[in-house]
């Protein structure tokens, strides 16, 4: 009795742990991570270490070698491709955000949060590309001040990373300018949707900025009919107006910046009624005034930003798309 009492209590303190137990099956399930021909060859392959760990290893940091193991399907061969082998002309990422710095005329700079997207050619022999270095990128560049020249720091960048020829990068945000009311000298921030794309297509580079640029277009022909009807009857009528949008997009040329203030400024003049900040009474009756001095149809507001873009040797292309949002028709 009492010599098998002492066996058991041999045993018993011999015992591994849990603890130890954990750590074991910890290192098989890694063993047979990085080496999972030798284990299989040993009876426990990944397949046989199945009983896995529910609990998140916060701790656990992987090391080169552990990396190096990691399987990598987007980078992989050519015989991995499903479908046809054929190059595709843009892959990439789109509306990630970041807070960008950018540069103002006066010089100083300005935060703003920017929607970026980010797509390079991929070649027909390739899986796929690792999107995620677009975002490095561009936080390895979100320090300093934002303009074509780093923007196209950042083109570089990832055409080299991901080993590309052609890449695409566009950034979109929400950039306010001070503006004065029309006559109670009132300041309030306008703010315009932007945005800055850059192209390279092999040796060649474009730069663009696109503008949204938002006004009042009092409708000619309603002007007329209102004042026919006061003038012959003596009847109050009212012009209808309608808010409207052009989408001016322009590509630079040259050395000599084309800053946002310009452009905007460039549509101001072709088209003077934009939308007002700050409003008073002075000041909506001078709106109306401005937009009885400036009746304007569609093809006009076209035409007229048209000869302002035309006139900038900076400009080297546009486009323009103008929406006069109707306020008469039902469609």
């Amino acid at each position: 009795m009492n010599k098998f009492n002492a066996k058991d209590t041999v045993a018993a303190a011999t015992a591994p742990s849990r603890d130890d137990a954990r750590d074991a099956l910890e290192t098989l399930r890694q063993f047979a991570a990085l080496a999972p021909a030798e284990a299989t060859a040993l009876g426990f392959g990944a397949g046989a270490v199945c009983a896995l760990n529910r609990t998140y290893p916060a701790d656990f940091k992987p090391d080169a070698a552990y990396k190096a193991g990691m399987p990598d399907l987007q980078n992989g061969p050519s015989s991995l491709i499903k479908g046809e082998k054929t190059g595709i002309q843009h892959v990439g990422i789109s509306n990630f955000r970041l807070p960008l710095a950018y540069l103002t005329r006066d010089g100083a700079p300005l935060s703003l949060e920017t929607s970026v997207t980010g797509s390079v050619s991929l070649e027909a022999s390739k899986k796929g590309i690792n999107m995620s270095r677009i975002m490095r990128s561009f936080y390895r560049h979100a320090d300093t001040p934002f303009h074509f020249e780093r923007i196209s720091e950042v083109l570089d960048s990832y055409l080299t990373d991901l080993d590309s020829f052609d890449a695409r990068i566009q950034l979109r945000f929400r950039y306010p300018m001070l503006k004065r009311s029309l006559r109670s000298e009132l300041d309030g921030y306008q703010y315009y949707d932007v945005a800055f794309e850059m192209l390279r297509n092999g040796e060649d580079t474009t730069r663009v900025i696109h503008l949204d640029y938002v006004y009042s277009s009092t409708c000619p022909c309603s002007l007329e009919l209102s004042e026919h009807a006061r003038e012959t009857r003596g009847q109050i009528a009212t012009p209808h107006s309608q808010r409207s949008v052009a989408r001016v997009s322009v590509a630079l040329t040259g050395q000599e910046c084309l800053w946002i203030e310009d452009l905007v400024e460039l549509c101001i003049d072709a088209i003077p009624t934009e939308t007002q900040v700050m409003v008073k009474r002075e000041d909506e009756q001078a709106f109306a005034e401005l937009n009885g001095a400036n009746p304007i149809f569609v093809e006009d507001a076209v035409r007229l930003l048209c000869e302002a873009m035309e006139g900038d040797d900076r400009i080297s292309d546009f486009r323009v798309a103008a929406s006069h949002q109707e306020s008469l028709h039902s469609h």
